[in-house]
């Protein structure tokens, strides 16, 4: 691997203050990888984006983009890549086409070969009747739609996403999420950052799990999964409940904890359906009645507790 991973990052640390918003962190990513790199809000994750991206330094460490180093070697790291930011960074009194050409010309494509690649992603991207739009007039879905056309008008070889299907609407985020898999199959190396565990498990092919500026582990959807598979969730609300009645649920075999969330109990048990039947049995022996019974699937948490075996991320803010 070494100098022909896309991005090598070693020991990577960056503080502000007396916060280390990113903690000696290594990884690789191999060419052509859709990468996902998960953890909560304040977990480090925009932090090592701003570092692989060239926006700020770190403290320590170092990190490379196709084996040029992002301190030493910045100018021909930042050549490789492009950057799909969580909020738009296009123009909104900028049109379309404007933002486009705007985009190519501060990454040094010459203009007749600009023209020519921005009309190819309009058409990719379905926006060429909004050629002459000014952006403001843009839906949501298709602000990210631009953004990601610019961020392709260098023909980047890894490109950057961080939350790119936040805030969108469904039908946005199946026409996002099917661009990532496009893009991916041209050979486009993506580094995507997200806090939606459905979002890692659907796109990337490794994953690596980022918690308070640590790298937790780096693995594939399929264990992760396999994790979550061991930290099913059921919540329950009964009409009333008494003490003694949360503590007889905590001990039915099978269910590992319980716990409060607002009228709502958490159950959370490694094998779902035993859990649902004995949870019915319990409320018909004690004259409980259910009002609410749920499978919201594990939370990230969840997973991050089952992995690693230690507690879930600090809640509460925290660094980017």
């Amino acid at each position: 691997m070494g100098s022909h991973a896309a991005v090598s990052v070693q020991g990577l640390v960056k503080r502000y203050g007396a916060m280390t918003a990113v903690d000696g962190i290594s990884f690789e990513v191999e060419q052509g990888e859709l990468f996902g790199f998960l953890g909560p809000n304040g977990a480090g994750k925009t932090t090592t984006v701003n570092i692989l991206t060239g926006v700020s330094l770190p403290t320590s460490g170092s990190a490379s983009i196709h084996g040029h180093d992002l301190a030493k070697d910045s100018f021909r790291a930042r050549e490789m890549i492009n950057v799909v930011p969580e909020v738009s960074n296009a123009y909104v009194e900028y049109t379309a086409w404007k933002n486009l050409m705007f985009t190519a010309a501060l990454y040094g494509v010459p203009r007749g070969e600009a023209a020519h690649r921005a009309e190819e992603l309009l058409r990719t991207f379905g926006l060429e009747d909004k050629r002459n739009t000014k952006v403001k007039g843009f839906s949501q879905g298709m602000r990210r739609k631009l953004v990601i056309a610019m961020a392709l008008v260098n023909r980047p070889r890894v490109l950057f996403m961080d939350e790119p299907t936040t805030g969108l609407d469904v039908q946005s985020v199946i026409t996002i999420r099917e661009m990532i898999r496009d893009l991916h199959r041209q050979g486009v190396t993506i580094f995507l950052t997200t806090h939606n565990l459905a979002e890692a498990n659907v796109l990337c092919e490794r994953v690596a799990i980022v918690n308070r500026g640590k790298i937790i582990a780096v693995d594939t959807p399929e264990n992760l999964k396999r994790a979550a598979r061991r930290v099913q969730v059921l919540e329950v609300a009964f009409e009333r409940l008494e003490a003694r009645d949360e503590e007889g649920l905590s001990l039915i075999p099978g269910i590992r904890e319980v716990a409060g969330k607002g009228d709502k109990l958490r159950l959370v048990t490694d094998e779902l359906p035993a859990a649902i039947s004995a949870v019915n049995r319990f409320a018909e022996e004690r004259g409980l009645s259910i009002i609410h019974i749920n499978t919201p699937g594990p939370s990230l948490e969840d997973v991050f507790v089952e992995l690693t075996g230690i507690g879930g991320p600090a809640k509460g803010g925290g660094g980017r």
